[in-house]
């Protein structure tokens, strides 16, 4: 295994992180589909080999498999995350974290890959240090990927009720123990202004690539539904201006 670019120095437990729950998802063939589409999405074949890649947020360890077995990629993987839940271990390296803090050095790596990670790690003060770590971490010519459920979405996805995201922070929790779903919501979903702002703030140019992921969904996964098989048909220049809406919000990061 190659050098990591650890650092040696310990991370502090933050109370804040000891009351948050688990919300990976433990489902490996939906695992290997996100990795193909972020593969196409990020376009990787177009980087220098070998790649040095960081996942955080690792859960069954789908993606961390798919690009360290990668049948043209040489990928060197390191995959974070709070609790070991993985399903796959072979071909990567873990390191169990305890907070946003990441234990390597500046510059470690050429791709980082934050997929729906960024809604649970905390406030807006623990996303900005989420984002200035991946910061710090990513080489100057480095490409991130950056994955958040979008705050205006229908349905939340993490405890299926309708709306539940659109309520202030006071009335999230109360709607979702009256529904009987859960004892206490405790993610943070982004609107599109507010993840570019953050984005700003720490230093990225970005790309919005929600539009482009619904076409490499259809292609990858295909559906049932109608009405998702007519988003094959609607103009990109449509589908970015309903953005506002987008389930999900999917950016390629780079340092400015």
């Amino acid at each position: 295994m190659a050098d990591s670019g650890l650092n040696p120095k310990p991370i502090q437990m933050t109370a804040a992180k000891l009351e948050r729950q688990s919300h990976a998802v433990l489902d490996l063939p939906s695992r290997y589909k996100k990795a193909l589409k972020i593969d196409r999405l990020l376009q990787l074949s177009t980087l220098p080999s070998p790649i040095r890649m960081l996942e955080i947020g690792t859960g069954s360890g789908g993606i961390a498999h798919y690009f360290a077995q990668h049948r043209s990629l040489n990928c060197e993987v390191t995959a974070v995350d709070v609790m070991d839940q993985r399903l796959v271990k072979d071909g990567y390296q873990f390191v169990t974290v305890q907070d946003t803090r990441l234990p390597f050095r500046a510059s470690s790596f050429d791709v980082v890959l934050s997929n729906h990670v960024i809604e649970h790690v905390g406030d807006t003060k623990a996303q900005i240090i989420h984002l200035n770590e991946i910061h710090r971490v990513l080489k100057k010519t480095g490409i991130g990927y950056l994955a958040v459920p979008n705050r205006w979405m229908l349905i939340e996805p993490h405890f299926r009720l309708p709306f539940l995201s659109w309520l202030p922070d006071v009335l999230r929790t109360p709607y979702l123990r009256l529904m009987k779903r859960g004892v206490r919501y405790d993610c943070n979903p982004l609107t599109i202004r507010k993840i570019q702002e953050l984005l700003d703030s720490t230093g990225f140019s970005f790309m919005f690539l929600s539009t482009k992921a619904i076409r490499e969904m259809l292609s990858i996964e295909g559906t049932n539904s109608g009405i998702l098989n007519l988003l094959a048909f609607v103009p990109s220049e449509v589908l970015d201006r309903l953005a506002w809406i987008n389930p999900t919000l999917i950016y390629r990061i780079e340092k400015s």
